[in-house]
């Protein structure tokens, strides 16, 4: 069985196969403060307005914190009063990321994850079946702990060789997306291997596992391995680890390899994810704004990775730089260890733990006309705000390099 088959499978209580369709239990559902409201509407619509299991079910009130907007602070109202009505955890303003969260403190391996997010597939890296599903359904699953879906069909693929100097798991998985499409993998499941993943720090999987929705797949799964195991013993999970594993002889829809060696750092070109190409035809393009964060690249490496180029230097002075730790966990490491003061010192605005810009609702909206180089997953029109501005997007290292130019530049003139 592939890991998606076999972790199905185990929620459902026998073998399964691939476009099976099947009621499955949910080991963890969680709604964040942009799709939660509807879900907690939903379920007082249908009277089932309860949580089958208050202690995995968590509320996130990230994308909109703090809030921006008297409408929006009515609907964080809702879901607090929902959390203390049922019991259900309500993770407020300043923690961070749902995503980031449900990987530090939530996710196990061989779990089913539901939450009302594209993005709750970042979950996968820790060898979890994630999926984001629409604002019913999600409901669903949190008052009953049960949900039904299509068991996917599995794309296997298998990664070898080592990144060069200045390219990393963010221009990947860019790359692999511009190959295999915004939609050439619609409802599979993508399972990356290979010695490459097996070297990968998490911070580098969850980037991985983070984007394979924008190739429209239900799920990104890696394996859990040593590397998994110490990564939960360094949260403080050590007892949540399980090794999950394909089978050897698992059938896939479909194989693909990759060679790392020759990778170049990757841009994403608006409006389309997609619509990648190296960062050679992307030099030069002037930039008004770069955001490094999000749920994609907002983790302490990538803090590391932006800190490490922009020590002793100072944003161009017509380009702004956001920084937007992904948790309060990686805001506090990345201030012990002196990275937030090289930020400031460069001439980056540092906000609080959350989405911050990168679903356009605050924080740095853009002006008509205006380009924004980002590290977030996802470059629609509109996306940050205004649908007459530009996005692009790219790796920390890219990102960072590119506003000290205050142009897209190629960040191995300084990593090589």
């Amino acid at each position: 069985m592939t890991l998606a088959e076999k972790i199905i499978g185990r929620h459902c209580g026998r073998q399964v196969k691939a476009g099976e369709f099947v009621v499955a239990d949910v080991d963890l559902c969680f709604l964040q403060d942009g799709t939660g409201p509807l879900a907690v509407r939903e379920l007082e619509q249908m009277g089932l307005e309860k949580v089958a299991h208050p202690e995995r079910t968590v509320l996130f009130i990230d994308h909109a914190a703090p809030s921006p907007r008297r409408e929006l602070s009515g609907d964080h109202i809702t879901l607090r009063e929902f959390a203390r009505k049922t019991g259900a955890l309500l993770s407020d303003v300043g923690q961070g990321i749902c995503h980031q969260i449900v990987s530090e403190s939530y996710a196990r391996p061989g779990e089913i994850v539901i939450g009302a997010d594209s993005h709750t597939c970042t979950a996968g890296a820790l060898g979890a079946f994630a999926t984001g599903m629409g604002s019913t359904d999600v409901a669903v699953a949190v008052a009953l702990g049960k949900v039904w879906l299509k068991v996917p069909q599995s794309f296997k693929i298998t990664i070898s060789e080592a990144f060069s100097p200045g390219v990393y798991a963010k221009d990947l998985i860019l790359s692999l997306i511009g190959t295999i499409g915004a939609d050439g993998a619609t409802y599979k499941s993508l399972e990356l291997d290979g010695e490459t993943v097996e070297r990968m720090s998490m911070a580098e999987r969850f980037t991985l596992t983070n984007m394979a929705v924008e190739t429209g797949a239900k799920a990104g799964l890696i394996g859990a391995d040593e590397v998994t195991r110490l990564y939960l013993k360094a949260q403080g999970r050590a007892d949540d680890f399980r090794p999950v594993a394909a089978d050897p002889d698992a059938q896939y829809k479909k194989t693909i390899e990759v060679n790392v060696s020759e990778l170049q750092p990757q841009v994403s070109f608006p409006h389309q994810v997609d619509n990648t190409k190296p960062v050679s035809e992307a030099v030069g393009i002037k930039v008004d704004q770069v955001f490094i964060g999000t749920c994609t690249n907002g983790r302490l490496e990538d803090l590391r990775v932006t800190a490490n180029i922009l020590e002793g230097r100072t944003c161009h002075p017509d380009t702004r730089l956001i920084v937007c730790p992904a948790s309060r966990r990686v805001y506090l490491a990345a201030l012990r260890e002196g990275l937030l003061a090289t930020f400031v010192e460069a001439g980056a605005a540092v906000i609080s733990p959350g989405c911050g810009p990168c679903v356009g609702v605050h924080q740095g909206v853009l002006a008509d006309g205006e380009v924004c180089l980002s590290t977030a997953n996802r470059n629609f029109k509109g996306r940050m705000g205004n649908p007459d501005s530009f996005i692009y997007l790219c790796s920390p290292a890219t990102a960072a390099y590119s506003a000290i130019r205050g142009e897209i530049s190629d960040p191995r003139e300084v990593l090589g």
